[in-house]
């Protein structure tokens, strides 16, 4: 096949943008050779088993699946019978961009809760978690929060912890969303089992499309006594491959050597890098007063800023991203495990030019 796209555009508008990582490519094709047996009783499988019950402990159990809302859907709907609500942030992505999956796949109900930050607390949790008990109200029986949050902020272990024992003391499970788990993992310099499996987190969606991979991502079962049928469930939900070398090939390399934590700190580097260069853009004046600013602290691998309209445009016009709040000019900008020091100097002339305009 002829290659259809231009290898040297670069965008700022989604992880989601960026390539396979090579290394990925590389195990991908490493796994191709000959057969092996279907539908995840292949030897990559088994090995990812054993990989993940050495980072997660002897209890976890791992489901490779496509993508992250079949992850999403599938982890909570395990964790409850179908009159089961889950309390979330109002950001949370299983309420704003999975179509309303979990709600009509699994036909549980969502208690989404306002938050500043992105991030749920025991004292935001309390505002939804009642009504057990009461047959005209779902009944609340699991927390989702996201790891790093859809607005790039991140949780502490002990912020998580916090959040377990509120939940586990209500009679409720946690989920933790870990589309950039990687993410967070890197910002906070510690294991994914230090914010998952220590903190108390029952069932983490683990990511891999964000981080360099090629369609795989997993449900990782951190308290097996929590969850219900995941084994039919992957199956009815249509996320059960039939070649799972192939996904669990793909995560395996994540674990092999830390290209997961490698590849996103390089990620969340160049976050900083990003915005470090347009804190200077205003505190130097580069840029007219007022013209910029930033509605989150950037703690992964996003920035949000705050700006007209009109320049977001302009600049979009140039560089793709993706309005995060139209109406209050909020706007987000990603970066990648292939983001470069240079994208990331040329986006920022290209900002302050704009805005000079």
């Amino acid at each position: 096949m002829t290659r259809l796209h231009d290898i040297t555009y670069r965008g700022f508008a989604s992880d989601n943008y960026a390539g396979v990582h090579p290394e990925v490519l590389q195990a991908i094709a490493e796994a191709n050779e000959g057969h092996q047996v279907a539908y995840g009783d292949d030897q990559y499988t088994a090995r990812l088993a054993e990989v993940i019950q050495q980072e997660f402990g002897e209890q976890a159990q791992v489901f490779p699946v496509f993508n992250g809302t079949g992850a999403n859907v599938l982890a909570l709907t395990s964790l409850m019978p179908r009159w089961g609500a889950v309390i979330a942030s109002g950001t949370a992505h299983i309420h704003t961009d999975e179509g309303g999956a979990p709600e009509r796949v699994s036909g549980l109900k969502l208690f989404t809760v306002p938050t500043p930050d992105g991030k749920l607390t025991p004292e935001l949790i309390a505002t939804e978690a009642f009504g057990w008990g009461d047959e005209h109200r779902a009944q609340p029986l699991a927390v989702s929060i996201t790891n790093s949050s859809e607005v790039g902020t991140i949780y502490t272990p002990d912020e998580v912890r916090a959040i377990a024992d509120y939940a586990h003391e209500h009679g409720m499970a946690l989920h933790l969303d870990g589309a950039r788990v990687w993410n967070a993992a890197a910002a906070l310099g510690t294991s994914l089992r230090a914010f998952t499996a220590d903190a108390g987190v029952d069932v983490l969606s683990l990511g891999g499309t964000k981080n360099g991979l090629l369609g795989a991502e997993a449900i990782v079962v951190l308290d097996p006594s929590r969850v219900e049928g995941l084994v039919y469930l992957r199956k009815m939900n249509m996320q059960l491959a039939s070649k799972m070398r192939f996904m669990s090939a793909q995560l395996l390399t994540l674990f092999d050597g830390g290209l997961g934590i490698r590849s996103a700190a390089h990620a969340n580097a160049m976050a900083a890098r990003l915005r470090a260069g347009l804190d200077r853009l205003v505190a130097t004046g580069a840029v007219p007063e007022g013209s910029l600013g930033f509605s989150q602290a950037t703690e992964a691998n996003a920035v949000f800023a705050l700006l007209d309209n009109a320049a977001a445009d302009r600049i979009r016009e140039r560089v793709r991203f993706y309005d995060w709040d139209r109406a209050r000019g909020e706007v987000r900008w990603m970066c990648a495990f292939d983001t470069t020091e240079d994208d990331v100097d040329a986006f920022i002339a290209i900002v302050r030019e704009e805005l000079n305009r």
